[in-house]
C-alpha cells in the first residue's frame, strides 16, 4: 500500500530502531527472566526456559511493532515473528544446556548469559520480517 500511515518504520532512522529495539530487549529480557525464575520453582529448567521463552516473545512482537517499527501488527507478522526468534532460541537453549549441563555453573543466570550472542542476530532477522519491503523505483 503507497499510502498506508501506520507504516513509518522505513522513513525512521535506523539508529531509532536499534536503540528502541535495545530498550525493549532489555523490558522483554527481564520480562523472560522474572518468569523463568517463577517457572523454575515448579519445572525443570529447560521446561521453564521454553514456556518463558514463548511467553516473552509474544509481548516482544507487539512491543517492537508498536515502538520499534511503528507498524500496525498483523496476524501474518505475528505468525512470521517467531521465525525471527529461531536463531534466538537455538543459541540460548544451546547455552543454558552448555552452561548448567557441561560447565555447571548453575541455572540461575544461565539464560542471561546464553542471551548475549543472539542479540544482534535477532534485531536484523526482526527487521527483516517485521518492515515492509520497499520496492525499486
Amino acid at each position: 500500500m503507497p499510502n498506508a500511515p501506520t507504516t513509518t518504520g522505513p522513513t525512521r532512522p535506523i539508529s531509532g530502531q536499534i536503540i528502541t529495539f535495545a530498550v525493549i530487549g532489555v523490558i522483554n529480557t527481564a520480562t523472560y527472566y522474572g518468569l523463568y525464575l517463577l517457572f523454575l520453582m515448579y519445572l525443570p529448567y529447560l521446561a521453564a526456559h521454553i514456556l518463558a521463552f514463548l511467553l516473552s516473545m509474544i509481548g516482544s512482537f507487539f512491543l517492537n511493532a508498536k515502538f520499534t517499527y511503528r507498524i500496525r501488527p498483523t496476524w501474518r507478522k505475528f505468525l512470521l515473528f517467531p521465525l525471527t526468534n529461531a536463531t534466538n532460541f537455538v543459541i540460548t537453549t544451546v547455552g543454558v544446556y552448555v552452561i548448567v549441563d557441561v560447565l555447571h555453573a548453575g541455572s540461575r543466570f544461565a539464560p542471561l548469559m546464553a542471551s548475549a550472542a543472539a542479540i544482534p542476530v535477532t534485531f536484523v532477522v526482526s527487521r527483516w520480517v517485521m518492515l515492509p519491503k520497499v520496492e525499486a523505483a
